[in-house]
């Protein structure tokens, strides 16, 4: 499988204006100006194959944005280099801006004073498509996102929902082959976020397209990417599975159990630490290499009427290790 994107050493630091607050501070800067240098993304190595749809995670300011938006080529990197379908981004060549698409939870590309189909006849002609083919991704765009019904309305009266779709619709109605997905599902309710990833893993599967998708809503990257990459202080601090994630950085797992008569918390407490209890319910906490013996235990000792083993939650893993939290 040929790599789309291929990253190697890639960095952004920004020189920043420092100054004290209050009047004094403001005085003193105009004397004697103070600057620092930040750096939003440090030395990043990173390659997608073909057809992957990547999770890009972490905290608020660990780089994740910055690095989208050199690979679409709005900033120039400080050290580095990044090739996307043969391209370098930042040179914005119009062959491979046709073929890239950018999707800004927090930031509108549709006209706002002009009703929603407007917007995509402005995008057909920008991207020089042809009248059928722009027809035929209208239709199954129409479909897929349930447009229909407010085609014809003015985007400045739309829902977010509704707008959030026609986002989505503006940036995949000339076909583009990668895709840059930054907060596809911010501010939106369930019902239209369910739509959203659903309509995101079609489109992934139905055009084989390659997505980067950044997001807090950890229900899009378990449900939608096919790799996790994690992204810490501008560094990648983690790039695999799911399942990768939790084994190499969980060392317990948790036993849930349902008893058929009521017990002491005290007669779990010998088995690993009690996290939830009620005399007829509650969970332990064990080390994951001793789990399946301590399940004996603990069939051989209590009245257990149901017994569950689980791993822990993708939410739980990535809150523990940026946060360092126990697991509650």
């Amino acid at each position: 499988m040929s790599n789309v994107i291929e990253i190697k050493n890639l960095s952004k630091s920004y020189r920043i204006h420092k100054k004290d607050p209050g009047l004094k501070g403001s005085l003193k800067s105009l004397i004697n100006r103070q600057y620092e240098m930040v750096e939003a993304v440090k030395g990043i190595d990173l390659t997608i194959s073909h057809g992957q749809l990547i999770g890009f995670i972490g905290p608020n300011g660990a780089g994740k944005t910055t690095t989208i938006k050199m690979l679409s080529g709005l900033l120039y990197p400080t050290t580095g280099q990044a090739n996307v379908l043969g391209f370098t981004p930042w040179q914005r060549k119009k062959d491979y801006l046709k073929q890239i698409s950018l999707v800004m939870g927090q930031k509108a590309q549709l006209w706002w004073d002009l009703p929603l189909y407007d917007s995509l006849l402005l995008q057909r002609d920008i991207y020089e498509m042809t009248k059928p083919d722009f027809n035929q991704s209208l239709l199954e765009l129409t479909e897929l996102l349930e447009l229909k019904d407010f085609l014809k309305i003015q985007v400045r009266k739309l829902s977010l929902g509704q707008r959030m779709r026609g986002e989505l619709a503006a940036a995949l109605i000339y076909y583009p082959k990668v895709l840059f997905l930054d907060e596809p599902t911010i501010g939106l309710d369930v019902v239209v976020q369910k739509k959203i990833r659903e309509f995101i893993k079609h489109y992934q599967q139905q055009h084989q397209a390659t997505i980067i998708l950044t997001s807090h809503n950890l229900d899009d990257v378990r449900q939608l990417a096919d790799r996790l990459v994690i992204i810490d202080h501008g560094q990648i601090a983690f790039n695999g599975t799911t399942t990768e994630l939790i084994n190499r950085h969980v060392d317990h797992k948790r036993i849930v159990l349902t008893f058929t008569q009521p017990i002491n918390k005290s007669d779990l407490e010998p088995f690993g630490q009690v996290t939830k209890f009620n005399p007829h319910r509650a969970s332990i906490q064990v080390p994951r290499a001793d789990t399946t013996r301590r399940a004996a235990a603990l069939l051989e000792k209590l009245p257990i009427e149901d017994i569950t083993i689980e791993e822990p939650s993708l939410e739980n893993v990535v809150r523990e290790l940026f946060t360092k939290q126990d697991y509650a």
